[in-house]
């Protein structure tokens, strides 16, 4: 919802809308559960019969901010009130300093001496912990400097590709190899590679390598050249994009309280969102728009549409200030949004502090 959007509909309405409405979203995110106006009307601070909680409804209604799910049932905030409600009335919590502190703590631990997939995958278990959602945590591979790399044989046609970059992390990744490979060729191939890309960075391995075959033809015989290109790619990725790890923890968490089976078939579809490893990097995408905490309720979300979701996220970065990752957390739509902002707000910049 825009400001001018957000703006117009609070000036429709008056006090006593706004607690009624305040009420339902409230009601809402704590227990899922419609609220009719025989309990509004006890609810409220100024006393209102029924009757009249049912004209401020309807009104409500037609300004498409609740619904009712059912005939003669309570009501229920819709996408666009629950995004109103976020935008205009949630006050944000603020983390304690016991918990500020547990996070540093957790997030130290993870990182020392450890590499950084070690760490994140901490953090999303962290997350999932302290806000009952399912932690993500969206690692994109990072372009740094080359040490070693090595391939072992593991059938006639398999190789493993092992590369170490300079700050220690370790990629294993299978290649295919070409018919009647043999254990000299492999090792040939690795010494190639190993003379050629230390302290070079992916793109500047991949281009000097390039740049000596064609220099020198006699370098390496083709079959060996073309090991070295899968060993270069299987780490750069397909036509030498750079892949993205996807890191989730707690989806037992989304299974807790779900029993109608419309619940159930929604949870069913966040599960297969979740596997579908094409365009995850849109996470990114979705965090680098905004320096801080985003939040995308239900379809405003296209990740995760049709499971109706909703994701928190925010970007964590190095220390040139680029956005190389976003954590969040992943949930239904009634999140605890006051609770989840300032955790996944401050992860992120404990993150961010790690790793430069």
């Amino acid at each position: 919802m825009t400001k001018p959007v957000m703006d117009q509909t609070l000036q429709m309405l008056d006090n006593r809308s706004r607690d009624i409405f305040r009420l339902i979203v409230e009601s809402f995110l704590k227990d899922g559960e419609p609220l009719g106006s025989r309990n509004l009307s006890r609810a409220l601070p100024l006393s209102l019969s029924p009757a009249t909680v049912r004209n401020v409804m309807s009104d409500l209604e037609q300004l498409g901010l609740i619904y009712s799910p059912h005939i003669s049932a309570g009501r229920l905030p819709t996408q666009a009130g629950l995004r109103f409600f976020v935008d205009a009335f949630m006050e944000m919590g603020a983390l304690s300093e016991d918990e500020r502190m547990v996070i540093d703590a957790q997030v130290a631990a993870a990182g020392d001496g450890r590499n950084l997939e070690h760490m994140l995958t901490e953090a999303s278990q962290m997350l999932s912990g302290m806000t009952r959602g399912a932690g993500l945590v969206l690692a994109a591979k990072a372009e740094v400097p080359l040490k070693h790399i090595e391939f072992i044989q593991l059938e006639p046609t398999r190789a493993l590709a092992v590369l170490v970059s300079q700050s220690g992390d370790v990629e294993n990744r299978v290649v295919d190899l070409p018919a009647g490979v043999t254990h000299s060729q492999l090792v040939e191939a690795s010494n190639f590679l190993n003379a050629n890309i230390r302290g070079r960075t992916i793109a500047e391995a991949r281009a000097e390598i390039g740049r000596i075959i064609k220099e020198t033809q006699t370098a390496l015989d083709a079959l060996s050249a073309e090991l070295v290109e899968k060993g270069i790619a299987v780490w750069a990725g397909q036509d030498g994009d750079v892949p993205a790890r996807l890191i989730i923890r707690g989806r037992a968490n989304l299974l807790e309280n779900v029993t109608a089976q419309e619940e159930i078939d929604l949870v069913r579809h966040l599960f297969e969102d979740l596997e579908t490893k094409e365009a995850l990097a849109q996470l990114l995408d979705l965090a680098e728009d905004s320096p801080g905490v985003r939040i995308f309720i239900g379809s405003e979300n296209k990740l995760f549409s049709l499971s109706g979701s909703s994701l928190v996220v925010a970007p964590y970065r190095d220390a040139e200030s680029r956005v190389i990752g976003a954590l969040g957390v992943i949930g239904p739509t009634r999140l605890n949004y006051a609770r989840i902002v300032p955790v996944v707000d401050y992860t992120a910049q404990v993150i961010s502090r790690m790793i430069r």
